[in-house]
């Protein structure tokens, strides 16, 4: 079981200053912010073996095994954070568009999605954004376009205005017609809100529709040999529903959870992944360290459940895809290490497993586990956690 902790990282990476993440460490800005962090389960594991965190103690004799990651895929996208922990490096780093989008990319969207119009096409934060454009939008019946420093093209609709269906479908084939060739953006995300003006506010029904992987990622490996593979979150969005046995979209945090204990309790073998990213979502990117740390204790108070639903075989890994901090003044992801915790119950823990130089050694020792013939990048780290 691999649970990916969305934006929860662990420290700046020797490159961060060309993604001017300079400062940037999520976990322990975000615990000095708050006056301390209280996470005594994950510290059980060696969370605060790691690096010194405010409140989170390191622990003479760890339940689990620890250490951190470097990502050696170009950018700090979700979707290259998955690839990378799933085995498969991105080497090209995928567009972003500072200045907005260029008119004949703009142009052919809206030839392709049947549009009349768009608003925004800017940089901007989605929650500000429905706020300054909400009431033209629902006046015109024009999607809002946006983007932000990460590759994305975000598309805003009023679900009065423009069903979820109806824009899901514009965002499908901005995917698949639109954003392609230079323009292809790691994710188009589908943003629907509700509520009058002054007053908009964001739903749960978000949709990620991401580029397809370039190689065969473990995923893939897994369900060709008949592995069962189950996603929680958005993990069926960020693989273009490839390799993906089973998948529960959920709407927060808590029934990320509460899916995880349900679904791995039913699996005799196989690989649960899951994304909980309310830590990205809801206080990263809105700059909340207050939000971000009692997210953070939720999932702590939370973890037990997840350990006791565990056989004695089954390994838990936790982890994250980038990082997200939400103190310093960007409101985007962070280019940082994340923090690496296994834990198995039939298995001493305690080894530190150092500073692993790519998101894939994870990928490379579930492989490992299941005995797959691969060639997928990264190392693996079996021997320290069996």
């Amino acid at each position: 079981m691999l649970i990916v902790l969305d934006g929860v990282g662990i420290g700046e990476l020797p490159d961060a200053a060309v993604y001017r993440d300079q400062g940037s460490n999520t976990l322990v800005n975000t615990a000095r912010a708050v006056g301390g962090l209280e996470l005594p389960n994950l510290a059980s594991l060696g969370l605060g073996n790691i690096a010194p965190i405010p409140g989170v103690d390191p622990v003479r004799l760890p339940k689990g095994n620890y250490g951190k990651m470097a990502e050696v895929s170009m950018g700090k996208d979700s979707t290259t954070g998955h690839w990378e922990l799933m085995g498969v490096i991105t080497e090209k780093e995928v567009p972003t568009f500072p200045d907005g989008f260029p008119r004949s990319l703009l142009d052919t969207y809206l030839r392709v999605t049947g549009c009349a119009g768009y608003l925004g096409n800017t940089t901007a934060s989605g929650t500000v954004i429905i706020q300054e454009l909400g009431a033209e939008h629902m006046r015109t019946g024009y999607p809002i376009v946006y983007t932000s420093a990460d590759s994305v093209f975000q598309i805003a609709a009023h679900e009065d205005v423009v069903p979820l269906d109806r824009l899901y479908e514009i965002c499908q084939k901005t995917r698949s017609d639109v954003c392609v060739g230079d323009f292809a953006v790691s994710r188009v995300i589908a943003r629907p809100f509700v509520g009058s003006p002054g007053n908009f506010s964001r739903t749960s029904h978000r949709r990620d529709y991401s580029l397809t992987p370039p190689k065969d990622t473990l995923l893939d490996l897994l369900t060709r040999t008949g592995k069962e593979t189950v996603g929680v979150g958005k993990i069926d969005d960020l693989f273009a529903e490839r390799g993906i046995s089973k998948s529960t979209h959920v709407k927060s945090n808590s029934e990320g959870i509460e899916a995880i204990i349900r679904e791995i309790r039913k699996m005799a073998s196989g690989l649960l992944l899951a994304n909980l990213g309310d830590f990205d979502t809801l206080f990263g990117h809105r700059n909340d360290p207050q939000g971000f740390a009692g997210a953070l204790r939720e999932f702590d108070r939370k973890l037990p459940g997840i350990m006791e639903a565990l056989g004695d075989d089954a390994l838990l890994m936790i982890t994250a895809d980038h990082g997200n901090d939400p103190v310093t003044p960007s409101t985007d992801h962070s280019r940082e290490y994340v923090p690496l915790l296994a834990f198995s119950r039939g298995h001493q823990g305690g080894n530190n497993l150092g500073v692993r130089t790519s998101f894939a050694d994870v990928g490379k020792t579930i492989a490992d586990l299941f005995g797959l013939r691969n060639t997928l990048a990264g190392t693996s780290f079996r021997n320290q956690v069996c």
